[in-house]
């Protein structure tokens, strides 16, 4: 199997509802394993990212949106074993007793540090079986499910390899400099183009999973009385979901998943990068216009493989949360290199596209997992088909102008660097915006 090929399908991954609360709950469920007895507290600590992005959104199964109900509920009811689904299992009586566990103010959840890169640190202290305090934690680092420390009443349980222990939050600029090339930074766009046009289709056939979790997602979202958006999507879309309007089509079944997951209904979406957002506009903009254009489903396939790999380009520059709308920006760009893909474009076309990409949206914020989120995937479906429109045809924004650079992977490089560490200002800016609310 192509180490490409391996690369996406362990990227591959169902989350439920945004992808923050379910990593916020994952780590608190697994901490309360080692801590089983009455909670006395619950304390988490998040990096920015992850702080903001989980903020106001929706939380699976329940009335309630954010941070702390997030934690209460890993806490009463999280499964770990379903890491990033740890909530799909929330009952009424859950949400009620997560509600007496806030309101208690036995939950706090603190920022640890400006950056977007992932940690995460919960802290459960329940009543032991003695008498006395059982307390456990639980640190992630660097993806959303990727456990790098367990503590049990200050005994070290597990320790991954090469954590150093360390909790603070590096400097932006020291985290770049230690890194090394990940691995699809090895690959330039022409071979990353290559490797999906002459991929054996059977390697990549469990890219159809994808779509079944992502339209089943849109399909129960817009049955959902809760969504709003979805239903004018489908009006401006003549009332159906598939029309001969490619555009309208693949706004449709894009943001109506979206707002679906914000809102967190019971319904996962197939993540990349860790973002189910990430995941959804990678893929059904080219859905929509596979079912209007007729285009095989080989073809989908290979544009998805693409679309895929171009956002984990951008998102291994731009860190996994940051202040830019790496759902617009990165998925958003490897949607267009698919699209580009489907019309019969080359590396050279797409580069074109690229640049219009970089030109336009790049800077777009992210404000956390949100309703907004629906009209920033609207956003980057119109911006995906004009700039694949006019890069097709010969217009782009030339290699000197602004962020671009004189090849693709230098303009995506300058996409993820306005990111991080570019924006890091921009992110104080906005944790201090949605804290004075």
């Amino acid at each position: 199997m192509n180490e490409l090929t391996k690369l996406i399908r362990s990227d591959m991954v169902p989350a439920l509802g945004v992808t923050e609360p379910g990593a916020i709950a994952f780590s608190v469920a697994t901490a309360r394993k080692y801590a089983p007895g009455k909670i006395i507290s619950i304390k988490v600590r998040l990096n920015s990212g992850m702080y903001k992005n989980g903020y106001t959104c929706g939380i699976p199964n329940s009335a309630r949106v954010g941070n702390m109900y997030s934690a209460a509920l890993g806490a009463v009811a999280g499964d770990p074993d379903k890491k990033l689904e740890s909530l799909s299992g929330v009952t009424h009586e859950d949400d009620r007793a997560a509600e007496e566990l806030v309101a208690s103010g036995a939950v706090t959840v603190e920022m640890s540090g400006m950056t977007s890169r992932i940690f995460i640190q919960a802290q459960v202290i329940a009543e032991g079986a003695d008498g006395g305090q059982d307390e456990a934690t639980v640190t992630i680092r660097d993806s959303h499910t990727n456990i790098v420390s367990i503590t049990k009443n200050g005994k070290k349980l597990f320790q991954k390899p090469g954590y150093d222990g360390e909790e603070e939050e590096k400097d932006e600029s020291a985290v770049h400099a230690e890194e090394t090339a990940p691995l699809i930074h090895r690959y330039r766009l022409k071979e990353l183009v290559d490797y999906a046009e002459n991929v054996d289709p059977e390697e990549i056939s469990f890219i159809r999973e994808a779509y079944r979790v992502n339209m089943e997602l849109f399909e129960y979202g817009l049955k959902s009385p809760r969504t709003v958006f979805a239903h004018q999507l489908l009006k401006l879309n003549g009332g159906e979901v598939f029309s001969e309007d490619e555009e309208l089509t693949a706004s449709l079944l894009c943001n109506g998943a979206i707002e679906a997951r914000v809102l967190g209904l019971d319904r996962p979406a197939m993540s990349i990068t860790g973002s189910g957002a990430h995941g959804i506009i990678a893929t059904l903009p080219l859905y929509g216009a596979y079912k209007t254009r007729g285009y095989s489903e080989e073809m989908l396939l290979r544009a998805t493989a693409l679309s895929y790999l171009v956002c984990m380009y951008i998102k291994e520059y731009s860190g996994k949360l940051s202040a830019f709308c790496g759902c617009a920006i990165a998925a958003g760009t490897g949607m267009a290199c698919g699209l580009t893909m489907m019309r019969g474009g080359d590396a050279e076309d797409m580069e074109k596209v690229i640049n219009n990409m970089a030109s336009s949206i790049t800077g777009m914020i992210c404000d956390g997992g949100n309703h907004g989120c629906v009209m920033k995937g609207v956003a980057a479906v119109e911006t995906v088909w004009r700039s694949v429109e006019l890069g097709m045809n010969g217009a782009s924004v030339e290699w000197q102008h602004g962020i671009n650079g004189r090849s693709p992977e230098e303009t995506m490089r300058n996409m993820g660097l306005i990111a991080s560490p570019g924006m890091v200002g921009t992110e104080n800016t906005i944790v201090e915006i949605m804290k004075s609310k």
